[in-house]
């Protein structure tokens, strides 16, 4: 078995891998959700809008599980402590959720125009509020959040709601909105043709600049606006057993960019992240589909990149007690859990994108008016 420190880096990588892969691959059905209302006018359009995603939307839920799955068993401390302060904001989250697998599922089954209009934007919520609650969740991670253990590692949460909506926090919910929106106007415009998809282009092109601006600001900030980044001060054991509270921890304007400085190598992830919203921009304008939705996967991946890059080794940090902010080396499993994890995910992960990959294949190709009204009965 690998040795335990190996195991947590692994794993910290891992679940980078699982955000986003679930950003790609749910992220573009989201995406399209947001659009929903604005590039489909009139019925028919709007049902070609939902037929480039319905039949996949639901297994692309189980990036969104397997993420969540993940972080509760490798990292238990983290998701406990998480989902105590976040906990108004996760129920959002999963409200809005909620008006997906109905939207889908009831949405063309009543032939009324005010049935069809409110699913419409129910599609909408669903698509449009958990990308802005995770881009919140991250824009708090950077600040640090309001929490601290006692002596029996007991977590309290001292913040509140209305804390988490801070101005930078909103910032980050704009970038990942943006994303998530240029993302499925990618999708759109490569599943799409005619009036739809002209309007998905100007909507990938716009979300794309917003995109690159909003995160261009936040990095700004971030280095020139006072929020202070975290360090470890003390020596750290990665092969210890999970104590939140056994280092040191200090607070300074340069922490986020530590390790930019030591690994310059590390700077593509901004550049993905920028450079590929704007090849994404420009290849939609020409119309070269397919090429934009894998710049626009890459430029998914170098935003997400670059906020996990930053805060390593750190997970959740706290903002009112410092030492005891979560790490890669001590928010972990045991180190078996870790292995048998590892093992079944080198197994389990394979057959995930093996399965999406057939199903995306047997699917493929534009959703056309024609189709839709061919299909009255059968299609979404």
């Amino acid at each position: 078995m690998l040795d335990y420190p190996t195991l947590k880096i692994i794993w910290w990588l891992l679940v980078g891998v699982l955000l986003v892969g679930f950003a790609i691959m749910d992220g573009h059905d989201m995406g399209v959700g947001t659009l929903l209302p604005f590039v489909g006018q009139g019925d028919d359009e709007r049902r070609v809008v939902i037929n480039t995603v319905g039949p996949h939307w639901d297994g692309n839920q189980v990036w969104f599980i397997t993420a969540g799955g993940a972080i509760f068993a490798a990292w238990p401390l983290v998701y406990a402590t998480a989902f105590s302060g976040f906990y108004w904001a996760m129920l959002a989250v999963l409200w809005a959720l909620f008006f997906r697998p109905v939207g889908f599922d009831y949405r063309s089954k009543i032939h009324h125009a005010g049935w069809r209009s409110t699913w419409d934007w129910g599609l909408f919520v669903g698509g449009f509020v958990p990308p802005v609650i995770f881009g919140v969740a991250f824009g708090n991670l950077l600040q640090g959040v309001p929490f601290g253990f006692d002596d029996g590692l007991v977590s309290t949460y001292t913040g509140s709601f209305w804390q988490l909506l801070n101005p930078f926090a909103l910032l980050a919910g704009v970038v990942s909105s943006a994303m998530i929106t240029m993302h499925g106007g990618a999708y759109l415009a490569h599943r799409t043709e005619g009036a739809v998809q002209a309007r998905a282009v100007k909507a990938a092109v716009g979300a794309a600049l917003l995109t690159v601006l909003a995160f261009a600001a936040a990095g700004l900030w971030l280095r020139f606006g006072g929020i202070e980044g975290y360090a470890i001060r003390s020596a750290i054991d990665p092969g210890a057993p999970p104590d939140p509270l056994a280092k040191t921890v200090v607070r300074s304007a340069e922490a986020w960019w530590t390790n930019y400085r030591t690994q310059p190598l590390l700077w593509l992830l901004p550049g993905l992240g920028v450079g590929g919203a704007v090849l994404t921009a420009g290849l939609v304008i020409v119309r070269r589909t397919l090429p934009a939705f894998v710049t626009s996967s890459l430029a998914l991946t170098g935003i997400i990149g670059t906020a996990g890059a930053a805060m390593f080794p750190f997970v959740m940090p706290s903002s009112s007690q410092p030492n005891a902010s979560l790490t890669v080396w001590d928010s972990v499993s045991s180190h078996l859990t870790l292995g048998l994890m590892f093992w079944a995910t080198l197994i389990f992960m394979p057959l995930i994108v093996v399965y999406t990959s057939w199903a995306y294949r047997v699917m493929r190709g534009k959703v056309t008016l024609a189709h839709i009204r061919a299909n009255e009965h059968t299609a979404y």
